[in-house]
Order: structure tokens, then C-alpha cells, then sequence
């Protein structure tokens, strides 16, 4: 259990779907929601049948046979909106883990990321809103947040569409919330399984882009008991922000490799570098929780009670901004190190 964990969610009997199921979130919260509740079902739906093929192998000697019998695994692409509406029929959650991520891959395939990050998240709240699903959580990034890439830009179309998806429910009553949060360590993409696949090989050095770029840092349990607990909390239309440290890249390298040197690089196209995840101009609508910060929506045309005083939320400064080179929590050495052994990185 992470400090992010839900108080009293309840999932026992419900039907869950994520898209994106067989990534490394994905995997992990399937994980989790089967070790902890009892699910009507938990629906993975994703497009690459490998990939469901080995889920399906390991989760069936991981669990009990009563566990597995809870799991259904369905192909599909979110870009396809008569199959995803499809898969949501009698579905009460759903977590929407599915998008491109590459950063160069996106600037080199602008359409191919539009069409699963845009398109994809437009038919996510159309088949939800068709099939009455309760309620809806979608997975952002801290690129969305003042983006200077194409990954960042279509996630910030994203997270617009699923916080404007709230004023079309009517009396569906779906409600929809989306989480933001910065880089996964040993998450595939991460730059730590590079570095670890280099120090295998007996690397001398690591790469690093720019000596004075931070990034936030999160594990893969606490971004799975984040998306719980906002899952819990959540009253529709609000962007969830984690309180999690920072890092310099500089000083993960040598947290990693003591004795290795530090080769730089230059910065890569669409790369910042530090990331934002609560802009100056969203301060207006952030209130701070203990854990979290809650960007609040801006247009509300449905029935919502903003957080206040009552769930001990506080308003920001008006010039407050989240980012990770202002943060005023900061990882170690060794708290990575201990973050890496503790993930099994």
C-alpha cells in the first residue's frame, strides 16, 4: 500500500474495462484490483493479441482459478469506435490507460498519434456515454500541461475532451475525471531500463540530454493507488495532480552508476527541459489537498460540488505553479535507489 491509496473503494461486483490493458500500467492494476476486490469482471481491451496471449498465461498461474475466471480479454483498437461500444456494454469503470507515448515517435507520426490519443479519447467518452458507464478515468501526463510536443498536445486535447465529456451526460449521469501524473520508473520508455540495460553491458557512461533538466518521478504501484483513490474522490470534470518528487537527470544517472561518466547529448525535438504538471494560469482553479493537488473545471453545466473546506482542500496562490524544477520535494540517491529495489527495477 502506497500513501495514495484508497480509503474505502469498493470494486466487489462491479464490471471494470481498461484500454491500454497489457501495458505496464495496465498489468500492474489489473494486478492490484484482482488481489484486492472481487470484480463482476475486468475487461482488457487492447489491439495486440501477443501481448494479451502472454498476460493471459501468467495471470493464470498467478491466481486462483476463480480469480482468472473474473478476467475477459478483448481485441480492439480505441480508435475504433463500433468495437470499443461494443466491448463497454454493461461496464460500470472505466480506466483509460490506452495512447502513443514516444515523444520523437509523434513528432515523426503526427496522424498516428492524433488518431489514437484524439480520436481515441472522443470514442471513449462516446461509447461510455452510450452505454451509461458510470464512471470514467482517464490517464494523462505531465506533457499535457503547457505542451511543446505533439504527445503533449494531443494528451492536453485529451484531458479537454474527457473534463468537457461531464456536460454532455444528461441525465446518463456519467462522470468523468482524468489523473496527471509524471514519469513512471521502470515503466517500458523509461529512461531506467536504459540505463540498466547499459550498465549490463558494461557501459562506461550514460547518456544524458541536458545537465540541468528535472523530471517528477513516480512508481508504478503509487500511480495505480493514485488512479484508485481519484476513482474514489472523484465528482467529475477535475484533473488529479500527485504530490511526488523531482530529480535531476544528472543525479539519477549516478544513483544508478556511481562510477560511470555522464555523457550529454543535447536535448531532443519536443523535449523540455522541466515539466509542468499545474501551469500558472490553472492556478485559479487548484485547490490543494493532502496528497494531491485538483485542477477544478472551468465550465460546469451539471450537477457537481466543488471541493472545499469540508474534504480539507485549500486554494493555491494565484502565481502558483507545479513544476518540477520548483518543487520542494526532491528525491535522493538513495531514495531512488530504495524506490528502484523496492519496484523490483
Amino acid at each position: 500500500m502506497t500513501r495514495f491509496a484508497p480509503k474505502s473503494l469498493d470494486l466487489d461486483g462491479q464490471v471494470i474495462l481498461i484500454t491500454g490493458g497489457t501495458g505496464s500500467f495496465g498489468r500492474r492494476f489489473v494486478e492490484t484490483v484482482l488481489s484486492r476486490y472481487r470484480p463482476r469482471k475486468l475487461i482488457i481491451y487492447s489491439r495486440d493479441e501477443l501481448k494479451q496471449s502472454e498476460m493471459q498465461q501468467d495471470l493464470r498461474e498467478r491466481f486462483s482459478a476463480e480469480d482468472y475466471a473474473r478476467m475477459r480479454f478483448f481485441l480492439g483498437d480505441v480508435r475504433d469506435r463500433s468495437r470499443l461500444t461494443l466491448a463497454l456494454r454493461g461496464v460500470d469503470i472505466v480506466i483509460h490507460a490506452a495512447a502513443l507515448k514516444q515523444v520523437p515517435a509523434a513528432e515523426y507520426n503526427p496522424s498516428e498519434c492524433i488518431q489514437t490519443n484524439v480520436v481515441g479519447a472522443e470514442n471513449v467518452v462516446w461509447a461510455s456515454l452510450t452505454n451509461r458507464v458510470r464512471q470514467v478515468v482517464a490517464l494523462s501526463t505531465d506533457k499535457a500541461c503547457n505542451p511543446v510536443n505533439l504527445y503533449g498536445a494531443t494528451k492536453l486535447a485529451s484531458d479537454k475532451t474527457f473534463v468537457a465529456a461531464n456536460n454532455l451526460s444528461g441525465d446518463i449521469g456519467a462522470r468523468f475525471t482524468v489523473v496527471r501524473y509524471g514519469n513512471v520508473v521502470g515503466s517500458r520508455g523509461s529512461v531506467v531500463p536504459l540505463y540498466r540495460r547499459l550498465i549490463a553491458q558494461g557501459a562506461r557512461s550514460l547518456p544524458i540530454t541536458d545537465s540541468r533538466m528535472t523530471r517528477f518521478w513516480i512508481t508504478l504501484d503509487q500511480g495505480v493507488e493514485f488512479v484508485l483513490s481519484s476513482l474514489e474522490i472523484m465528482r467529475g470534470g477535475e484533473i488529479f495532480v500527485p504530490k511526488i518528487p523531482s530529480m535531476t537527470m544528472p543525479d539519477l544517472a549516478r544513483a544508478m552508476a556511481p562510477e560511470a561518466e555522464i555523457s550529454i547529448i543535447g536535448i531532443r525535438p519536443g523535449e523540455k527541459l522541466h515539466e509542468t504538471m499545474v501551469g500558472a494560469d490553472d492556478a485559479r482553479q487548484t485547490v490543494e489537498l493532502a496528497d494531491r493537488y485538483v485542477i477544478e473545471p472551468a465550465f460546469v453545466e451539471y450537477a457537481r460540488q466543488p471541493f472545499g473546506q469540508a474534504d480539507g482542500a485549500t486554494p493555491v496562490a494565484e502565481d502558483f505553479a507545479y513544476a518540477s524544477d520548483s518543487n520542494d520535494d526532491w528525491l535522493t540517491p538513495d531514495g531512488l535507489r530504495a524506490m528502484l529495489e523496492a519496484n523490483g527495477v
